[in-house]
């Protein structure tokens, strides 16, 4: 299973966790939970960052269900299999 096929089976299996930051920023985007389990189950990966000392994080860009483009951060850990860091419109179209 690669990397983006495990973010798509945390989602599915709703074995994810949102930080507050990501909460915080998605509301102030106007988006919801479904938006950012939408732009996980239909985007790709972006970037990928290695050198995090708390562990590798990838960059999502994906749509919303409103077709908005979004990108999501996360990182996979052990406590909620992923952890949604932050989350926010993406105007680079």
């Amino acid at each position: 299973m690669n990397v983006l096929q495990r973010i798509q089976h945390a989602v599915r299996t709703e074995q994810y966790e949102l930080s507050v930051h990501a909460f915080e920023e998605a509301e102030d985007d106007e988006f919801l939970i479904v938006d950012i389990e939408h732009a996980l189950l239909n985007g790709k990966i972006a970037k990928k960052y290695t050198h995090d000392p708390k562990g590798t994080r990838y960059t999502v860009r994906g749509p919303a269900l409103d077709d908005r483009l979004m990108i999501v951060v996360c990182r996979f850990c052990e406590r909620t299999g992923l952890l949604i860091l932050t989350v926010f419109r993406d105007f680079e179209d």
